[in-house]
C-alpha cells in the first residue's frame, strides 16, 4: 500500500466549505487504497489575526508566549478537518506538533526540526486512520511549544514524508504548481512541469512564495519527491525532483522577487581586522539570517558595510548594528526598508555564457540602479528601489523566459 503526504496550505482551508472539500480529495486517496498523512496549516488569515493580538501587548513579544499563541491557529485546523472527514465516512485523527512529536532546537518562532518519533503515526496509520498533523510546530526538550516560521508547514510535511518514507508528499496551495515569475505581476508566466531541488531552493530564498526553503533542503536531503499542486483543481502541477541533464538546456528557469528584506549599513567603518567578524557575529548569535553583504572599497582608513535581512529581523539587527557600530568608533547607521531583490535562476547558467551581461542590460535599459549583486552557479540577484521591482519582474521575464520552450517530465 502506497503512503502519501498531503500538505494543504491556509487558503485551501479557509472556510468551512473548503475544508469539506479538501476532505473529499483526502477521501478519494482513501478510497484508492493509499495511506493518507495530512499536515495543515491554519485558516487563512489566522495567523496573522493572531499574531496582530501579541503584537497589540507588545512591540516585541516574548517569542516563546508568541508561539504558545499562534500555534492555536493549526490546531483548530486539523481538528475541523478531522471531524470532516469522519462526517464522510473516513476514520481519521488529529495531532499536534508535540502530540506526534515533533521535535525541535530551542529557537522560538523559526525553530528547526531535530527529530520525528513516528511511532504514533505509524500506529494510527496500521489501524486504517487518515493521520491529520498541525503544520508549523513542534516540541523542544523543556516541553515548550515551538512554531518553524512562516511556511513552516511545508517543512513539516517533507520532514514527515522524509521520516516515513512516504512515495510522494503533494503540497497543495491556491496555485496549481510553480511558475516562471509570480503570474500577478507576470500574466505571460508559464508553469514548470519539472524544477530540481537546487533551482526551487534558489527560487524559495529568492521571493518565490510557493515552497519554503527548509522543505525543499529537506527533500534534496532524503529524496523526498513533491509534486506542487492546486486545492482547486485536478490539475496536474509542479515535480520537485532531482536534477537530470535536460534541464540545464535552458539558461534561466524563472524570475523571482523579494519586497521583505532591509539593508542596514554601517557607515564609515574603520578598516581593520575583525570588525566584520564582530558585527555578523553578533547578529549570528540572535538568530538573524543575513543575506547579501556588501562591503566598500576602503577610502581613507574607512569604509561602509552594508548587509540585507529579513524585514521581521530588521528592528533588532538595526540595534545590534548600532551597538557594534559604537564599538568599534564608525559614523553610524542607516536603513532602508524600501528596497527588492531580483533574481534569475537556472541550472543552465552553469553551461550558459552571458547571462550576467544580459540582466545588467535589461536593468540598464529600464533605468534602473542597482545596489547590489550576489550570484552562485544558478543564480544573480540584485538588489535595487522596491518601486521598480514589477518593472524588472516583466522586463526579465520577457528577455530570458518568453520564446523559451519548457522541459518536459523525463
Amino acid at each position: 500500500m502506497s503512503l502519501i503526504v498531503q500538505k494543504y496550505g491556509g487558503t485551501s482551508v479557509g472556510s468551512i466549505e473548503r475544508i469539506k472539500n479538501v476532505a473529499k480529495r483526502v477521501k478519494k486517496a482513501v478510497d484508492e487504497g493509499k495511506q493518507v498523512v495530512v499536515v495543515s496549516s491554519a485558516m487563512s488569515g489566522e495567523t496573522d489575526r493572531l499574531l496582530g493580538l501579541t503584537r497589540e501587548l507588545s512591540s516585541r513579544p516574548d517569542p516563546r508566549e508568541q508561539d504558545m499563541v499562534v500555534s492555536t491557529g493549526e490546531q483548530v485546523a486539523i481538528g475541523l478537518l478531522a471531524i470532516a472527514l469522519k462526517e464522510l465516512g473516513v476514520d481519521a485523527i488529529s495531532l499536534t506538533g508535540w502530540q506526534v512529536p515533533i521535535y525541535t532546537d530551542d529557537a522560538h518562532t523559526k525553530a528547526r526540526i531535530k527529530e520525528i518519533d513516528t511511532k504514533r503515526i505509524q500506529s494510527e496509520l496500521a489501524k486504517g486512520k487518515v493521520v491529520v498533523v498541525a503544520g508549523f510546530q513542534g516540541i523542544n526538550d523543556k516541553g515548550d511549544i515551538t512554531t518553524l516560521g512562516r511556511g513552516g508547514s511545508d517543512t513539516t510535511a517533507v520532514a514527515l514524508a522524509a521520516a516515513l518514507k512516504a512515495d510522494v508528499c503533494e503540497i497543495y496551495t491556491d496555485v496549481s504548481g510553480v511558475y516562471t515569475a509570480d503570474p500577478r505581476i507576470v500574466p505571460e508566466a508559464k508553469k514548470i512541469p519539472v524544477i530540481s531541488y537546487e533551482e526551487m531552493m534558489e527560487m524559495a530564498s529568492l521571493g518565490s512564495k510557493v515552497m519554503q526553503i527548509r522543505s525543499v533542503e529537506f527533500a534534496a536531503k532524503y529524496g523526498v519527491k513533491i509534486h506542487v499542486k492546486s486545492s482547486f483543481n485536478d490539475e496536474d502541477g509542479t515535480w520537485i525532483v532531482e536534477e537530470n541533464e535536460d534541464m540545464e538546456k535552458v539558461a534561466v528557469r524563472g524570475i523571482s522577487h523579494d519586497l521583505k528584506e532591509s539593508k542596514i549599513t554601517v557607515v564609515k567603518v574603520p578598516d581593520k581586522p575583525g570588525i566584520a567578524a564582530k558585527l555578523f557575529k553578533a547578529l549570528g548569535d540572535e538568530n538573524i539570517v543575513v543575506d547579501m553583504i556588501v562591503q566598500n572599497v576602503s577610502h581613507e582608513g574607512y569604509t561602509d558595510i552594508s548587509f540585507t535581512v529579513n524585514k521581521t529581523d530588521a528592528d533588532q539587527a538595526e540595534e545590534i548594528a548600532k551597538k557594534v557600530a559604537e564599538e568599534v568608533g564608525a559614523e553610524g547607521v542607516e536603513r532602508n526598508d524600501k528596497i527588492a531583490k531580483i533574481s534569475v535562476v537556472g541550472l543552465g547558467m552553469k553551461t550558459h555564457a552571458g547571462t550576467a551581461g544580459k540582466m545588467f542590460e535589461v536593468l540598464y535599459k529600464e533605468g534602473i540602479n542597482i545596489y547590489a549583486i550576489s550570484t552562485s552557479e544558478i543564480k544573480i540577484s540584485c538588489l535595487i528601489d522596491e518601486k521598480y521591482a514589477e518593472l524588472a519582474v516583466r522586463a526579465l521575464h520577457e528577455a530570458f523566459i518568453e520564446n523559451q520552450e519548457t522541459i518536459a517530465i523525463k
